[in-house]
């Protein structure tokens, strides 16, 4: 599977590129799903991929549809592996990480939006710049959609319109993205005209 697509829209929707290596002090890599293949993709285009997985740390979960590519990034034999079960159990890993990383660390994210998103969010709150990270998504294009009105998050969504898990109002997912949510953003679909909603349609896989 290649890079997924992305349609641009509005300034704010995400765009990727394939990841590429670059030098650095260490190299994290954090992946879900099929986002496995897209580090495998990186390393075979790597002249010095041995010295690159010699600092490298992989952590890996499974991804919003089951794909689960572990033993892929196992075998690949980076000097540390870490496997999750998912992402809310990845993230204080990559925390611990974080606070322990130097300048000079390069980021790869790859896999669904979902998971480039939050570990994207949590590597810039710390302070590292924008420039050492790269996104490449892979697979499920499900989203991690916030509601404007409740504040509540609900992950990985398929349809549109969608039913708010916390509120339950009726949203339509947009494609304005907040990084600092990790999120797309829905809005009332029928604020003006109570009970007025079209019928959802499988927009995200």
């Amino acid at each position: 599977m290649t890079l997924t697509p992305v349609t641009p829209t509005i300034r704010s929707r995400p765009v990727y590129a394939p990841l590429g290596a670059r030098p650095g002090r260490m190299h994290l890599i954090v992946a879900d799903g099929e986002g496995a293949e897209a580090v495998t993709d990186m390393l075979a285009r790597t002249e010095d991929a041995g010295n690159l997985l010699a600092d490298a740390h992989i952590m890996y979960c499974p991804g919003p549809t089951g794909s689960d590519q572990t033993a892929v990034l196992q075998a690949i034999g980076a000097a540390q592996f870490f496997r999750a079960p998912s992402i809310p159990a990845m993230l204080p890993r990559l925390a611990r990480v974080l606070s322990a990383a130097h300048m000079g660390t390069q980021f790869y994210l790859a896999g669904s939006e979902g998971l480039i998103g939050q570990a994207e969010r949590d590597i810039m709150n710390t302070g590292f710049p924008f420039e050492a990270i790269q996104k490449e998504h892979r697979g499920s294009t499900l989203r991690r959609v916030q509601c404007v009105h409740c504040k509540g998050i609900t992950e990985n969504v398929a349809t549109d319109p969608f039913r708010c898990s916390h509120c339950g109002l009726n949203l339509f997912v947009r494609d304005h993205y907040s990084r600092r949510m990790a999120a797309f953003q829905g809005v009332n679909i029928d604020a003006e005209d109570p009970g007025d909603v079209p019928a959802a349609v499988v927009r995200f896989k």
